[in-house]
């Protein structure tokens, strides 16, 4: 994150010899859009004054007032390492205005910053850092993405086992130009999957920088001649692609999580946090796990947690409580995945964290025991809920909860439900290939 005046990104644009700007903001849906202006636009869309229409974009048509001005923020201005290097282009992440200067409320990094700011008013500041899983497939002859891969590599595996280190590397180092601080990079364990970590930073710049690492996965693997893709089930007998979410709070300076004298290192408003992160889990997932696709990943034996609980010493429940401590210590958030969309999805863990906080939620007590492997009578002994197994429970969990949806506001909430509902139903009349593979010779 830069601290860039006006002055200080004219200098750059004239310095670098940048010829397009791209003003990228995200849609409810957590897709990357944006509009590119050239050099000679640029003072218009520093002064706030380039227009676009929203009725065209996915569940906003119908919007009485369509026209929108896109609001760059200054600290995000980078220019791209791929391109060209005569007339290169560079980008600003903006927020989404009305025409008459408040912001609109529909803008999901708007939400964000509303539950920053109330936990501002408390004296909280989130840091949140993501661990993002994707797959890299082949292209077919059109370049279109396909499923297939020829490589076999398993967990940690080097070349030429893993036939991704390539281009894995070369994100790396495009993630690092633009100014990521890179914590690791491996292969996982289903052949063709990988994952990058990169350093937590506060919850904005953390959504932010999702937004552009998923671009950079995607376009760096594109000039690999791969595709990267962020679905959370693309194969069926294997692993899916998750996106741990590791959370903390900072209070004037320090870790508000750590106790020196908790067995599990946790402060009261760690373990408050963690109960409000369990009342408010199962209307979360509908937006931490957004998609048809994200409910094939909750299949027991796949590492993905399927039930509800929390553990400091099992590496496979919900929530995880690392063994780092101190400063470093954090709670692990194990269901999302990365079509999430960031600034929803920060903002509603936030919220429900702080409800938790305010409230004084104790968590039930942590189970340090595999809660997959048990049967289920011991399950029901300890009191244990399943998360939602489908889109359609989420939802359905999401209607329920006033907090979550007032964390996006009542417009964006009946938005999202709308397009999932619509997605699950176009979902349920597909005759799929197993479908016809079981029973049409049979019937």
């Amino acid at each position: 994150m830069h601290n860039y005046t006006r002055e200080d990104i004219l200098r750059l644009v004239e310095e670098e010899d940048v010829a397009f700007i791209r003003l990228q903001f995200t849609d409810i849906f957590g897709t990357m859009k944006n509009m590119a202006v050239t050099v000679s636009q640029l003072e218009k869309a520093l002064d706030n004054r380039c227009m676009f229409d929203v009725s065209s974009l996915d569940g906003l048509s119908g919007e009485e007032d369509s026209d929108m001005y896109l609001y760059p923020d200054l600290s995000t201005f980078e220019i791209f390492p791929w391109r060209p290097q005569q007339g290169k282009v560079a980008r600003l992440i903006c927020d989404v205005y009305r025409t008459d200067g408040t912001p609109y409320e529909v803008d999901p990094r708007y939400v964000l910053k509303k539950a920053i700011a109330h936990a501002a008013e408390l004296g909280y500041t989130l840091n949140a850092g993501p661990e993002c899983e994707f797959f890299l497939f082949h292209t077919d002859d059109d370049g279109l993405p396909t499923t297939l891969t020829h490589e076999r590599g398993g967990y940690f595996d080097v070349g030429p086992v893993d036939f991704g280190e390539n281009a894995r590397r070369d994100m790396v180092l495009t993630l690092e130009d633009m100014g990521f601080e890179i914590t690791s990079s491996h292969h996982e364990i289903a052949p063709a999957q990988h994952e990058i970590d990169f350093r937590y930073d506060e919850a904005l710049v953390t959504a932010d920088n999702l937004m552009t690492f998923k671009m950079v996965v995607k376009t760096i693997a594109k000039r690999h001649g791969l595709h990267a893709t962020f679905m959370p089930k693309p194969k069926i007998e294997t692993y899916g692609s998750g996106m741990h979410i590791n959370l903390s709070l900072n209070r004037d300076g320090v870790n508000a999580f750590q106790s020196e004298t908790d067995p599990n290192g946790l402060s009261r408003e760690g373990y408050y946090f963690i109960g409000g992160l369990m009342k408010h889990m199962k209307a979360v997932t509908c937006i931490t796990n957004p998609t048809v696709n994200s409910y094939k990943r909750f299949v027991p034996g796949y590492e993905a947690p399927v039930y509800m609980g929390w553990s400091s010493k099992t590496r496979g429940p919900l929530i995880r409580v690392p063994s780092g401590r101190g400063e470093n210590t954090r709670i692990e958030l194990r269901s999302p995945d990365a079509t999430a969309n960031p600034y929803l999805a920060l903002a509603v863990l936030l919220m429900a964290g702080l409800d938790g906080i305010e409230n004084q939620i104790m968590p039930p007590e942590c189970i340090d025991e595999n809660i997959q492997k048990m049967s289920p009578e011991r399950r029901a002994e300890l009191g244990v809920q399943e998360l939602p197994r489908s889109l359609k429970d989420a939802v359905a969990e999401l209607e329920k909860d006033d907090l979550i949806r007032n964390v996006m506001g009542e417009k964006l909430a009946q938005k999202i439900i709308k397009a999932q509902k619509k997605e699950y139903k176009a979902y349920c009349m597909q005759v799929t290939d197993w479908e016809i593979e079981n029973y049409l010779y049979k019937m």
